[in-house]
């Protein structure tokens, strides 16, 4: 297995994270790219998620910037439509091309969509979640959980432009949005392991797993210092519209990639 993944991993995390995001989408697509057994890849990248979301959530938590009132009303929708979605079994070739066609698709509303939110004051303390955010919570959800991310990354980008709270609290609420969903989408990927699958195909995700276990020990590693190294500068001190112009070139590029194959 290509060590290369390593320190990719570390500055997928560094970069995601200062935004609010975890990189499983990225993680998942080098992943792909690499040849990883296909039954491990959303395994992998959702622990690697949860590890940046949690520590993201917790810094973002602390320096006030997740709006918990406006987002527990999207988790209600998102989290058993991420279940869903990772009990789903779907073709390697279709699980390519949504998760090629949903990263070239954010990575376009990131670059060229207008950011109502750079300049926005905080939502009130008492504002509830909007319509708008409660119709694409469940969506997300679902599609978070089929191709083995948290959803951030998808959430994000649509409400920047709707201008529905501040950078940071878009932010916070992303890496909420992570760890919840990417948690229900590892339970529905493990149900779906143990109950859909054969004693061969099962052997062989076990030699995998097994196999390169340093390998994956060494990616969690780097996507912990990455990630808390990634959140710190995004609380405080990198502006948040160029790591979103950042971010949106990554994202696109990693779509772009997975579909021309």
């Amino acid at each position: 297995m290509s060590a290369w993944l390593v320190p990719l991993f570390a500055i997928t995390a560094l970069v995601y994270a200062s935004v609010g995001f975890a990189g499983g989408s990225t993680y998942t697509a080098l992943m792909v790219l690499a040849g990883v057994q296909f039954l491990v890849v959303p395994l992998i990248s959702l622990v690697c998620n949860l590890i940046v979301s949690s520590n993201g959530m917790a810094q973002f938590a602390r320096a006030g910037h997740v709006p918990w009132r406006r987002v527990w009303p999207m988790l209600a929708l998102s989290v058993p439509a991420a279940w869903l979605g990772g009990w789903w079994a779907i073709k390697p070739a279709l699980f390519v091309l949504l998760l090629g066609g949903s990263l070239s698709l954010s990575g376009l509303l990131l670059l060229i969509g207008p950011d109502q939110s750079a300049t926005r004051a905080p939502a009130a303390p008492d504002a509830g979640p909007g319509l708008f955010a409660l119709a694409i919570a469940a969506p997300l959800g679902l599609l978070s959980g089929l191709v083995g991310i948290g959803g951030g990354i998808f959430l994000a980008p649509l409400l920047h432009p709707a201008g529905w709270d501040s950078a940071r609290r878009i932010a916070g609420t992303a890496t909420l949005f992570i760890f919840a969903n990417s948690l229900s989408g590892l339970a529905g990927q493990a149900y779906k392991l143990v109950s859909g699958h054969g004693a061969e195909e099962l052997a062989a995700m076990g030699d995998a797993l097994f196999g390169h276990a340093l390998l994956w020990g060494l990616l969690v590693v780097a996507v912990a210092i990455g990630g808390h190294i990634g959140t710190r500068l995004g609380t405080a001190a990198l502006p948040q519209q160029l790591i979103r112009r950042v971010t949106g070139l990554v994202v696109l590029f990693a779509g772009a990639r997975l579909l021309l194959g």
